[in-house]
């Protein structure tokens, strides 16, 4: 059992009321006052580790196991390793029945789906930015003016070491912009 708030707005009882109802033994119960996703859920860890071969492992809703679809899939997927099956009272599943294996392996299929278009968009996205002139990662940290002064610094015979205190930069971003821009003497330690 999971409510997203540890809030006294939210209660379990919805959903302990239907479990103890379909005769689920009260010590068996396990529940969590977190976000689904959240990945620190003790009631969850406590569940998972609790199920042995040969049981079933019983929600009032599919939202309240998993935090997403892939999420829920890889419960499910290791609980299946471990023999034991999964139930979800609001939404007829039951995978220790063919039509609810069943079931279970379309909703597989839907999440390869959702990951497959997510990546699409992203790819599309990224394109479309670069048609734009827009480059993405991280800022560079040593550019524009400041670069020109590190190079005329260094050009000029001052250290690695003294550009890299004068100028308020770490050693390894200074040698990655050097070999960024091929600067001659950017491979040397010194």
């Amino acid at each position: 059992m999971r409510v997203s708030s540890d809030s006294d707005r939210q209660s379990t009882d919805l959903q302990r009321d239907a479990l103890l109802a379909i005769g689920i033994d009260a010590r068996h119960l396990f529940e969590d006052h977190a976000s689904g996703a959240k990945g620190d859920r003790p009631g969850l860890a406590k569940t998972l580790e609790f199920v042995q071969p040969g049981d079933v492992l019983v929600v009032w809703k599919l939202d309240r196991l998993g935090r997403s679809l892939s999420h829920l899939l890889e419960i499910v997927n290791t609980l299946r390793e471990r023999r034991v099956a999964f139930r979800s009272l609001t939404e007829g599943m039951d995978t220790s029945t063919a039509s609810g294996e069943l079931l279970f392996h379309v909703f597989g299929a839907l999440a390869q789906y959702e990951r497959a278009l997510t990546r699409e968009r992203v790819i599309a996205g990224l394109a479309a930015a670069k048609r734009r002139g827009r480059v993405g990662g991280r800022p560079q940290a040593i550019a524009g003016e400041k670069l020109g002064a590190v190079v005329a610094a260094l050009n000029g015979g001052m250290s690695k070491a003294a550009v890299c205190r004068n100028f308020s930069v770490k050693r390894t971003t200074l040698i990655e912009t050097l070999a960024r821009i091929n600067w001659p003497g950017a491979e040397d330690a010194s």
